[in-house]
């Protein structure tokens, strides 16, 4: 089973080609190959170090919550 994860975009390297994205209190740094248009602020999918799509707030929001409450993520 693959999991993709809702997280926010914190800031973009200068090439647009990475991005820091927060999840909770962690950062971690991901390619943006697979999405055009991400900007600081956005929502994006991520799965294995790569964002998938962006997400409004609101379904990032609500599968967060989704997933606390199966015990995935805290």
């Amino acid at each position: 089973m693959c999991l993709a994860v809702p997280a926010k975009v914190v800031a973009i390297d200068d090439l647009g080609e990475n991005a820091t994205v927060l999840l909770g209190e962690v950062k971690k740094s991901i390619s943006l190959a697979l999405v055009d248009d991400v900007q600081v602020d956005d929502f994006v999918l991520i799965h294995v170090g790569y964002a998938l799509n962006k997400v409004s707030e609101e379904e990032a929001e609500r599968t967060l919550q989704l997933f606390a409450q199966a015990g995935v993520i805290r």
